[in-house]
């Protein structure tokens, strides 16, 4: 959502000004000026839910040096405003990706692409997300530690680096066993919820679901949710963790530069990194370690563009390669539907032309509170089974966000144009609603069967990959999707709405009118239609046995294929995505890696 402050009077801008001038210099990361040394222990390439972890981790041996490399800027003032998320997308500080046109899915988006907002910032795609801080299922990290050779990555192994990030300010939760406080990342629940949350809540417990912590023992239940969040602003990796690194001597950070390629000597050791800084190359060389930490898209195509990666492919592209690896490979992705969405009567959701009065933004900047900290309208969270799943189990394989308006809440200025919705889907479907206030309850495949892959466009650094993560090719997925979409309506349509008077958009979907009006084949279409990312790509650099012909770096995430010196560290290295929300398990794993690299006994010196 965009927000404007409509002929605001001078005494309310005064404080206000004051107030953002207090804010952004308490949350400013200073960066290194514009030289660096020729020589550092581990070079770092991406500052995000990952990097920003290991700069920390590392930086607290004063014997390392450490050089980051961020081919973005800073953050703004106007990124700690958690409601704002989507407005952010497609400004200097995302990627701005597209995938490739898709083939099962997509049919309403613009030339059947799906919009891949990637953090090119200080912080990463934490500055760009929902802020939801949920772990995930501790049978996520065994399958990866039992069944995928990932020894050492079993939930008994990862959870303690969960709590060595968490600084819970939730006077209950902080209390539990299984949460902690005084770690560098802030986690707390959002002051203000409407009336809904409540609402949402109640809804579940009719439907025979418990309300609980979802980060807690159980993971089956619904609950409001906690998120990445200090006195109501966002809490990105860049203010939790460089922010307190910042004086550090070792610790050198460099924005606005890009890699372009990781340099090798003739042993295929990596030994250094080549990148561009305001327009001119540069290289610099590792001692120790090169550490890739640029995202499930950047890091398999950093890993490509240096020669490593499906020899096929390289070679049509006239790159020498390092090594043959599957790298690209095994790209996973979280989806939901869209179509779910309820009109109400009652004034109670969060619209933007009432969020973004003087008043509200005044209450955020002075106090932390009102609708300006919500988690992007997401005032719900649920995990459930749909009828494909093993009920016994505590595993569910859907998750629910309920959100606390409708795709017209900002009468159509971020929220379109983030997912890409074609023009006479929106006139048909949503421009009804302009001005109403609604719900929506969105349902998220948490573990799907597609595969997708991420693939050189050319040899071109700064060329966009080639992205394609085949949404729906899977039969499983579509039925999964569809069993769920009727859960959401049964939600919706819940007694504990009633008092708001929701109702369900009732137009035909453009598209979908020769099915019956919500028959599975409906839902279906719909689904296939109105295609959406959760934004939780994973697995384009998979960690598995080094036996495994599918695996791209091993349990200690060092590269494999005979290259030394060479680790990654990001969300790329999951083999299997996670049963919820990528970016806590992101931060947790460069938590992990930080202390497999300390604790590595190779010393290697140039």
């Amino acid at each position: 959502m965009t927000f404007e402050v409509i002929t605001p009077v001078l005494p309310a801008l005064l404080p206000l000004a004051t107030v953002l001038l207090i804010r952004q210099i308490d949350h400013s990361v200073p960066v290194s000026g514009p030289t660096w040394d020729p020589f550092y222990d581990y070079i770092i390439i991406g500052s995000g839910s990952a990097g920003a972890v290991l700069a920390n981790r590392l930086t607290e041996d004063p014997t390392v040096s450490v050089l980051v490399l961020e081919a973005g800027g800073s953050e703004s003032i106007v990124t700690d405003i958690p409601v704002s998320t989507t407005s952010l997308q497609k400004t200097p500080l995302d990627w701005a990706y597209e995938t490739e046109p898709q083939t099962a899915s997509c049919f309403g988006l613009r030339g059947r692409r799906s919009h891949w907002p990637r953090g090119k910032v200080l912080g990463g795609s934490s500055v760009l997300n929902f802020m939801l801080y949920v772990r995930a299922n501790r049978r996520d990290y065994d399958n990866w530690a039992f069944n995928h050779g990932c020894h050492g990555w079993s939930w008994e192994d990862v959870y303690p680096y969960f709590l060595k990030s968490e600084d819970n300010q939730d006077p209950i939760l902080s209390q539990k066993p299984w949460h902690a406080r005084g770690g560098y990342l802030t986690v707390s629940t959002p002051p203000s919820p409407t009336p809904l949350a409540k609402a949402f809540l109640d809804a579940s417990r009719s439907m025979g679901y418990e309300v609980r912590d979802v980060n807690g023992p159980v993971q089956t239940g619904f609950a409001f949710p906690q998120g990445t969040m200090r006195h109501g602003a966002r809490c990105s990796t860049a203010k939790a963790f460089l922010l307190p690194a910042k004086q550090r001597p070792n610790l050198r950070l460099v924005t606005f530069a890009q890699a372009t390629k990781i340099l090798f000597n003739a042993h295929k050791r990596a030994i250094g990194v080549r990148f561009s800084h305001f327009g001119m190359m540069h290289k610099v060389m590792a001692k120790r370690e090169v550490i890739i930490s640029a995202g499930a898209i950047n890091s398999p195509q950093l890993l490509m563009l240096s020669g490593i990666g499906p020899r096929y492919h390289l070679e049509s592209l006239g790159i020498p390669v390092i090594a043959d690896l599957p790298v690209g490979d095994n790209l996973q992705d979280h989806i939901y539907p869209g179509g779910i969405h309820f009109s109400l009567e009652a004034p109670v959701s969060i619209v933007e032309e009432r969020t973004k009065n003087p008043q509200n933004l005044i209450n955020y900047f002075t106090f932390g509170k009102g609708p300006l900290t919500s988690l992007g309208a997401i005032e719900g969270l649920g995990f459930i089974n749909s009828r494909f799943a093993n009920w016994t189990d505590d595993y569910p394989d859907i998750e629910i966000h309920f959100i606390a308006g409708g795709p017209m809440s900002d009468d159509g200025k971020s929220l379109r144009e983030a997912v890409g919705v074609r023009d006479e889907i929106w006139a048909k479907y949503y421009q009804p609603y302009t001005e109403k206030d609604g719900f929506s309850v969105y349902p998220v495949l948490l573990r799907p069967k597609s595969r997708g892959w991420v693939r050189l466009k050319s040899r071109n650094p700064f060329a966009a990959p080639l992205i394609d993560p085949q949404y729906l090719t899977a039969d499983n997925d579509i039925h999964v999707i569809v069993d769920s979409m009727k859960f959401a309506i049964q939600l919706g349509n819940s007694p504990s709405f009633a008092k708001f008077k929701p109702k369900l958009y009732d137009q035909l979907f453009p598209g979908c009118e020769e099915y019956v009006q919500w028959s599975s084949e409906y839902l279906a279409c719909i689904a296939r239609s109105f295609t959406a990312t959760i934004y939780h790509p994973v697995g384009t650099c998979k960690m598995g046995s080094p036996l495994d012909p599918s695996a791209v770096v091993d349990p200690q995430l060092r590269v494999l294929g005979g290259v030394s010196g060479l680790r990654v560290v990001d969300a790329s290295i999951m083999p299997l995505i996670v049963s919820g929300n990528t970016n806590a398990p992101t931060i947790m794993i460069a938590e992990r890696a930080a202390d497999l690299i300390k604790k590595s006994k190779y010393n290697f010196h140039l």
